[in-house]
């Protein structure tokens, strides 16, 4: 249990640490960990945790490692992964806070920001193809997608009403 405890540690770690671009973007980076490298879920479940920690209050990263550890290893999984995934941040923000605030008006500080954008977009489109895989599993499943990204831009819904309404068309087709 020891061992599989620093695992989880050293994991969210890592994922704290590189996840440039804030919760969205470490998705792909926390399936790698999680799914790919240590088997500790399969897609499906890692998806279905991913759902349930966007619609829960706080940040997706933090409720995404505490769901998983939790899933892993119990409570005590739970916060060790939690403490693992928001460790980083505790350790950079503030000489990162001090490096910004000293470079922002460098030009060569603002290309290098320009260029990790993209990036991020990339890591963000990447962990939305990881989720498309096991959320589309028929036709419906794309048609509600669709409603919903359609509903998105044509209107001015909000997103819990969205998550609502995609989880009623789900008991609706899947009961």
């Amino acid at each position: 249990m020891f061992w599989l405890l620093v695992q989880l540690y050293v994991s969210f770690f890592k994922i704290g640490l590189f996840g440039f671009g804030g919760g969205y973007a470490m998705i792909a980076l926390m399936e790698h960990e999680i799914v790919r490298i240590h088997g500790w879920l399969k897609p499906v479940e890692f998806v279905n945790i991913i759902a349930v920690a966007e619609m829960t209050p706080g940040v997706i990263a933090v409720n995404a490692a505490t769901f998983v550890g939790y899933q892993v290893a119990g409570f005590t999984g739970a916060a060790v992964a939690t403490l693992g995934v928001i460790f980083p941040s505790l350790l950079l923000i503030i000489p990162a806070a001090k490096l910004f605030l000293h470079f922002y008006t460098n030009l060569h500080f603002q290309r290098s920001l320009e260029g990790i954008q993209p990036a991020v977009i990339a890591l963000i489109g990447l962990a939305a193809f990881v989720i498309a895989q096991s959320a589309f599993i028929d036709l419906f499943s794309v048609l509600i997608a669709l409603a919903g990204f359609a509903a998105i831009f044509l209107t001015n819904i909000h997103p819990l009403l969205l998550i609502g309404l995609g989880a009623v068309a789900g008991m609706i087709i899947y009961l």
